[in-house]
């Protein structure tokens, strides 16, 4: 029996291209002969829903476009999808996250997910009412299948995410001669999430003791990556076949004689380094195409911050849809200047210099004509930034161009960025990173020829809203700050140091900021 796992990018809402999508793939695992085809959670609607379920005519809509894929699939093969599905008004839902076997001429089977995230970036609990696992059980070719969907075998949780759960339905089931385990999943990535997966799924098969098809999502959709990574386990908890990570595929696996059909390996992810590049080409390609636009830009500073997204986006998109703003002010340099025509120079990218000196100089004029006299201070330092941001907006408008911002996580936290400034901007790649690892980005991007002028990366990095200004006049060390974070804001942990106490009060005290005050003394 030959199962394909169909690692799919679907788009949130666009049910007729998603069922498009399906159908070519399903006609592609068709032509190998395929008997079962897999794709992942919520393939036909797109994840995460989110708010959009608050229309209901949309899941109306999706449920139409399923009606007329049920009539389209192949005879001979069978599609396991996974989609929304509405439920009986006294579960006390509106839906369903579901999967649908279709066969063609057959009534649809429809699966539902039991476990719902309601934490991190999921709220299925707020729409969804609860499925059964033991009930996701069917019979193929003489095959006996349960299904999973995502969340329904996390409830053991790993050694470094504990459970959200009381119960675990797994440990519930008592169907017997199962053949294999399916989990379709849209599980977002982070570094250490494919690990994770592995070591979850492999309780799962030392439980049920039977192979397991994890089919998961690929493709980003707002702030949110899928990585893919579809595998497939067996009894003996070893991955025997895996997709590639970061775009999309369909691998077919020969389930009788437990191995894989490929014509190729897939791309090993050499480190954590080489994962995250990946993942943001991955999200700004995907963020740029899915929300209509073909052109992004950005402001091109002469800093490492401004230099790593524009290799992102040209990575991303092409350099020929890519385009840098230098916008010089009273206090910039030279210097940066020419490191930013060298960037745009290495990266093949146009770039124009556009001067906010005129602007700046008229905006004090009328500010002082308006408020009186003030001292140089945080007004000025802001006033070029969101003048900045007025230019780069002014562009995006004129263009049809998607304005990237540059802001880094360590920078995000400390408030240490300026509202309707240096953070406008569409998309910001850099925003769940911290410092030290924009420079590990640096580096690899410039592992195979140098795109980014070593002397953005060496040099100190400053705002240049100021004489002689650098960042670590205003935030404590990089190395430093980043530790601080992390511990703080990914981990969540109490402050510990000096620093971490200024970070914390920081954190506590500001939704945003207005100011830039001085580092912890």
């Amino acid at each position: 029996m030959r199962i394909a796992q169909a690692q799919m990018n679907s788009t949130l809402g666009d049910f007729a291209s998603n069922a498009r999508k399906i159908l070519t793939m399903v006609e592609l695992a068709s032509e190998q002969s395929c008997d079962l085809v897999i794709f992942p959670e919520s393939a036909l609607f797109g994840y995460l829903p989110l708010d959009m379920l608050e229309y209901s005519h949309l899941v109306k809509d999706q449920l139409k476009v399923f009606k007329k894929l049920q009539k389209q699939i192949p005879k001979g093969i069978a599609v396991l999808v996974g989609l929304i599905t509405e439920a009986p008004k006294t579960s006390g839902k509106a839906y369903f996250n579901s999967a649908a076997l279709l066969q063609n001429g057959q009534k649809p089977q429809i699966f539902n997910k039991q476990l719902l995230p309601s934490y991190d970036i999921f709220d299925e609990a707020r729409f969804f009412a609860q499925g059964d696992v033991r009930k996701n059980v069917f019979t193929l070719k003489s095959k006996k299948f349960l299904v999973t969907i995502c969340e329904d075998i996390w409830a053991w949780g790993t050694k470094d995410y504990p459970s959200h759960y009381s119960e675990n339905p797994i440990l519930k089931i008592t169907e017997k001669k199962l053949d294999a385990v399916i989990n379709i999943s849209a599980s977002p990535f982070y570094s250490e999430k494919l690990a994770m997966r592995v070591e979850v799924v492999s309780k799962l098969a030392k439980r049920l003791k039977v192979p397991i098809f994890y089919t998961n999502m690929v493709g980003a959709q707002d702030e949110v990556i899928f990585d893919g990574a579809s595998f497939v386990m067996n009894q003996k908890s070893q991955v025997v076949m895996q997709a590639p990570r970061f775009e999309e595929a369909l691998q077919v696996f020969e389930l009788d004689s437990a191995r894989s059909v490929l014509k190729k390996a897939p791309k090993k992810i050499k480190d954590q380094v080489e994962d995250r590049f990946s993942a943001l080409v991955l999200g700004i390609r995907d963020f740029v195409r899915k929300t209509g636009f073909q052109k992004v830009h950005l402001g091109f500073s002469g800093g490492i911050d401004s230099a790593v997204v524009a290799g992102l986006a040209v990575e991303a998109l092409g350099a020929e849809n890519v385009c840098g703003l230098a916008l010089p002010g009273p206090f910039s340099s030279a210097l940066s200047l020419s490191l930013a025509e060298k960037l745009a120079k290495n990266l093949n990218v146009q770039i124009l210099e556009v001067s906010i000196q005129n602007s700046y100089d008229a905006s004090l004029k009328e500010l002082q004509s308006a408020f009186g006299h003030f001292e140089f201070g945080v007004l000025n330092e802001n006033l070029q930034s969101r003048l900045r941001g007025a230019f780069l907006m002014a562009y995006s408008n004129k263009e049809n161009s998607l304005l990237l911002t540059t802001g880094n996580k360590s920078e995000l936290a400390t408030g240490y960025a300026t509202l309707y400034g240096d953070m406008c901007g569409a998309l910001n790649p850099l925003g769940d990173l911290l410092k030290f690892q924009v420079y590990e980005l640096a580096r690899f991007i410039n592992s195979s020829g140098e795109l980014i002028p070593n002397e953005i990366i060496v040099r100190a990095p400053t705002a240049e809203l100021r004489p002689n200004q650098k960042d670590q006049d205003s935030l404590p060390p990089y190395d430093e700050l980043d530790r601080a974070v992390r511990n703080l804001v990914e981990k969540s942990n109490a402050p510990k140091n000096k620093i971490e106490h200024w970070l914390n009060e920081k954190l506590l005290r500001s939704e945003f900021s207005a100011s830039r005050k001085q580092k912890p003394t």
